[in-house]
């Protein structure tokens, strides 16, 4: 009797411990989580509720994650034009001097100032940001425009055999702006097909659709190229169609920069839209999230007291183990 008295105990005993420590594995994930572990039990069966909840806080976290990348991906754009608006605009501003002081010696320098830009802008249209390049349309994975080299080499051969300033001004416009032209087939790498829009919030989205083939930065280039190849030997244009070549340049850079102000201009009021947007989806997931707290949420003062008083109930069972069967902790936990 004795033998079956001390297994009864036994029994009693590990059954109270393991209700105790999984009372206590439960209030100690409740009171990391801040959320009762059980939603379903404290809810009387009915989530439907909690379902809309974290049905909503899911599409509030995806409008967040987009409107963090809309927000990185147009700031960076807006610098990269800040970059090239102010390269261009100190380029016309030096080409006007052509005029002044149209000696070969600065005709040249005038030239190479035009190429050294180019090349700064063409390297700002490749820009990239963790491996995705910025104005190459839906191709993010390759550069949007040839290197400054490639892009002048062709433009050499479209310029040969032109001896007036007309002739040189319709070879560039055929180059730069006809379909199939040298510049779509050797110049722009990327694609004619801009990203998706962004889904930022209920109806709203962003559209980031500036590619370099874009007729503002065409315009630009046109203009740049035009004043770093008036001077090139191959092209063996006269002083005074140089001259001319590099005035025409300042002249149209000036009214170039209307455009890249516009564009500039769109982007912003983009980037503001994005930042009120995200604003607007903070203050919603921060309401949702209470709203969530209120369904399924603990009382952090109740639920450490609970845990507590468990636990010294764990203690206590521990101790009248070993005062009844002289066991140790391990053999008492296995």
């Amino acid at each position: 009797m004795d033998t079956v008295g001390d297994l009864a105990r036994m029994l009693v005993l590990r059954t109270n411990q393991t209700r105790l420590n999984r009372d206590l594995d439960r209030l100690g994930v409740e009171m990391a989580t801040g959320f009762v572990r059980d939603s379903a039990t404290h809810l009387g069966g009915d989530v439907s509720g909690l379902v809309a909840i974290d049905r909503t806080l899911a599409k509030l976290e995806s409008y967040r994650v987009n409107t963090t990348e809309a927000s990185f991906l147009t700031g960076t754009m807006q610098t990269t034009l800040d970059e090239i608006q102010e390269r261009s605009e100190q380029l016309s501003q030096v080409l006007v001097s052509a005029e002044l002081t149209p000696s070969e010696e600065m005709l040249r320098t005038l030239a190479d100032e035009a190429e050294t830009a180019m090349g700064q802008i063409v390297n700002g249209l490749n820009r990239s940001v963790g491996g995705r390049y910025l104005f190459s349309g839906i191709a993010t994975d390759g550069p949007a425009l040839a290197d400054v080299d490639t892009i002048l080499t062709d433009l050499r051969a479209a310029l040969s055999g032109e001896t007036t300033a007309a002739g040189v001004d319709a070879a560039l416009d055929t180059w730069f702006d006809s379909p199939g032209g040298g510049f779509e087939t050797a110049g722009y790498l990327g694609s004619t097909t801009s990203l998706a829009p962004l889904k930022l919030g209920e109806g709203e989205t962003a559209r980031l659709d500036i590619r370099a083939d874009d007729q503002v930065f065409r315009d630009l280039l046109k203009s740049v190229a035009k004043a770093a190849l008036a001077t090139d030997d191959g092209l063996g244009f006269p002083d005074d169609l140089q001259i001319k070549l590099i005035s025409d340049a300042a002249s149209t850079l000036q009214g170039d920069q209307a455009e890249v102000v516009e564009l500039r201009a769109s982007l912003g009021a983009l980037e503001a839209r994005v930042e009120e947007t995200a604003t607007r989806n903070a203050a919603e997931r921060t309401a949702t999230s209470l709203a969530r707290l209120e369904l399924v949420g603990i009382d952090d003062y109740e639920t450490a007291a609970k845990y507590e008083n468990t636990r010294a109930q764990l203690e206590s069972l521990y101790a009248i183990s070993v005062r009844s069967s002289r066991m140790s902790l391990v053999e008492f936990l296995r």
